[in-house]
């Protein structure tokens, strides 16, 4: 059906200090063919990684099978049974620059710093740090500039740039996934308020969300009751659920950081959930929403950085994460850290539910994404840097092959950057290498 008019992809909800971008509407999409519309062409591909500290029990990780359609969740990987088809769960990768290599201890820092560079991180805990360009951000130097922000870095660990944490490592390897360049990691945003406002605030001055005690609808409530009148009936359904969902994302932010200040005299930092699973949702709910309004379409997530000792009384799980991990065989200790495991998927697996339930063209916004899921570490007991444990999920706007278990011979240690080579072809990234990469993977 012909549309009387059209709604430009980049139109923002303008308020004083305020600009909410759009999610994908009807009236954004150009007027052609059914059968071009059901192909959701002009649809943006995203790309995000999740890491998840420490690496896993892998028996309780491996699905059965040798990989294909027909395989079965192993026990850790259960709560994604309902995005099933929308998985590969891809063993054998592995990154050698995560290894020693001759520089002694420090596998936790290494870690982190190869997790998305695939380069040996220099060793040293003063300013001379070197890694090298991390995935996420060769394709923000070179999409970025087609959204408002050209990537998005989030973390639920207070953000260290200096110091030794790992054997004589800076603490700036373990906190940080994203690296500009070799010398220079991107900080993440630890506080969800702080989040918020990076999304919605229009970037004149200073911005009017910082001062506020309203909401940011109250901004631009007046320009979305002008949009909503002109808009059919599905995209007016549309918007009052986008517009709710940022109305209620507001709320959590805004009950989390009164929840916080848990010690008399103690000011926490405004925003930031004291329960952990909140956080982490809270979190996941901001990069689903920067992904919906195609404010930015790269993202990494450090939930915590390798080497964590958080605890998860919540599960059952007094003891520190880390420590557990050295678990030498301990059966009691390798099931504590199978509950930890699975507390981790369940929360990624929240983060892909909702994706999938976000519609986009004909599709979900789950269709066009590409989300890496996994830890510099498979068997942290032993330090192991190889047979990682491996997600990817989305559909990569039909790029993908989703729904199977890609099986890799763990002899053959395939660099986990030929995976990132795939994926940065699929959005339209020039690379020819990438860290210790091989080529392009190609069974994805």
């Amino acid at each position: 059906m012909k549309k009387s008019w059209h709604v430009e992809r980049r139109t923002f909800l303008r308020g004083l200090g305020t600009a909410m971008a759009l999610p994908a509407l009807e009236a954004m999409q150009p007027s052609v063919s059914a059968a071009a519309a059901a192909a959701n062409s002009g649809l943006p591909k995203r790309l995000a990684f999740v890491y998840m500290p420490n690496g896993a029990i892998m028996d309780s990780w491996h699905p059965e099978g040798r990989g294909g359609k027909d395989y079965n969740l192993s026990p850790t990987l259960k709560p994604l049974e309902k995005v099933k088809d929308q998985l590969q769960i891809i063993t054998g990768l592995a990154h050698d620059k995560a290894e020693a290599n001759g520089d002694g201890g420090g596998d936790h820092a290494r870690a982190n710093a190869t997790f998305l560079t695939g380069c040996q991180a220099r060793k040293t805990s003063g300013a001379n740090i070197r890694a090298g360009v991390s995935v996420d951000q060769v394709a923000a130097q070179q999409i970025g500039n087609a959204t408002r922000l050209p990537s998005l870095e989030l973390s639920c660990d207070q953000v260290r740039k200096s110091g030794s944490c790992d054997s004589g490592y800076s603490c700036a390897y373990q906190f940080n996934l994203a690296w500009q360049n070799e010398n220079t990691p991107v900080a993440p945003e630890v506080d969800p308020k702080l989040v918020f406002q990076r999304l919605f605030s229009d970037g004149l001055g200073d911005p009017v969300l910082s001062r506020r005690q309203s909401s940011v609808l109250d901004f631009v409530l007046d320009d979305a009751k002008r949009l909503h009148q002109r808009l059919g009936r599905a995209d007016q359904q549309k918007l009052d659920e986008y517009l709710h969902s940022v109305r209620d994302l507001e709320r959590r932010i805004a009950r989390s950081g009164e929840a916080a200040n848990i010690l008399p005299g103690a000011t926490a930092p405004e925003g930031k959930p004291d329960n952990y699973k909140d956080y982490l949702r809270i979190m996941f709910d901001l990069n689903l929403l920067a992904f919906k309004t195609d404010t930015t379409r790269i993202s990494t997530f450090l939930m915590a950085h390798d080497g964590s000792n958080r605890s998860f009384r919540e599960i059952g799980v007094p003891d520190g994460h880390h420590g557990l991990s050295h678990h030498r065989e301990d059966k009691r200790k390798m099931d504590k850290i199978r509950k930890i495991d699975k507390f981790y998927v369940e929360q990624f697996a929240y983060f892909l539910e909702r994706l999938k339930a976000t519609q986009e063209g004909e599709g979900s916004l789950l269709d066009n994404c590409m989300v890496v899921y996994g830890s510099g570490h498979s068997d942290a007991n032993r330090h192991d840097h190889d047979d990682l444990p491996v997600i990817l999920a989305g559909g990569g706007g039909g790029s993908l092959t989703p729904g199977r278990h890609v099986w890799m011979p763990r002899r053959d240690k395939t660099p986990m950057t030929n995976l990132y080579l795939a994926l940065l072809e699929r959005m339209g990234v020039r690379a020819e290498r990438h860290g210790d990469s091989t080529g392009i993977l190609k069974d994805v």
